[in-house]
């Protein structure tokens, strides 16, 4: 029991240090952000009070004693850390915080129409559209496979988004396997 405890501890370590840490070149994903349903594991150096299993409300926000109500939707780990950091300050000279994810909920994919196991995938990191379909179980026989769209929603509305399955699967216009982000409805007609 003790032994699974450090395991997994040492799991979120290694999770953390991979999530915060900025991208190594151009093309890669950016840090994590947290949305809501994501469980964080708070934690004070030497003060077991202030050691908490907190979620991120469906407004954004997440509760912590002494900080009250801290922005952390739309910001990754460290910058929540940066901001209960300066907040605790006032109560705790030079506070040592610990934002370890606990439970992360936020990032849901969705396929739909002709797959073999079409739903909402919750996953711990970002995927391609690619991979979204495997995860779905792939297409059955009678998709239309140049015309499967991805519908994103954004500050402007939501928007279409075009995935050519057979020139793709041949290694062209390999563009089109996008990185898929939370909320993403790949269609498959």
């Amino acid at each position: 029991m003790i032994m699974e405890r450090y395991s997994l501890r040492l799991f979120a370590v290694l999770l953390l240090m991979a999530i915060v840490s900025p991208p190594v070149c151009a093309g890669e994903i950016p840090s994590f952000v947290l949305g809501p349903g994501d469980v964080l594991e708070i934690s004070v150096w030497k003060d077991p009070e202030l050691t908490k299993q907190v979620i991120v409300q469906p407004d954004g926000y997440l509760s912590f004693p002494l900080v009250g109500q801290v922005k952390a939707g739309g910001k990754t780990l460290a910058e929540v850390q940066h901001e209960i950091v300066e907040r605790l300050q006032e109560y705790i000279p030079s506070p040592t915080v610990a934002v370890l994810p606990f439970k992360i909920e936020s990032y849901k994919v969705y396929v739909i129409g002709k797959v073999n196991e079409p739903g909402v995938f919750m996953l711990p990191e970002p995927i391609n559209v690619m991979q979204a379909l495997s995860l779905a179980g792939g297409m059955n026989p009678f998709a239309d496979l140049d015309k499967i769209t991805i519908l994103r929603q954004g500050p402007d509305g939501q928007s279409r988004i075009r995935f050519d399955y057979g020139d793709v699967a041949k290694g062209k216009h390999l563009e089109q396997n996008i990185m898929l982000q939370t909320g993403d409805v790949v269609v498959v007609p």
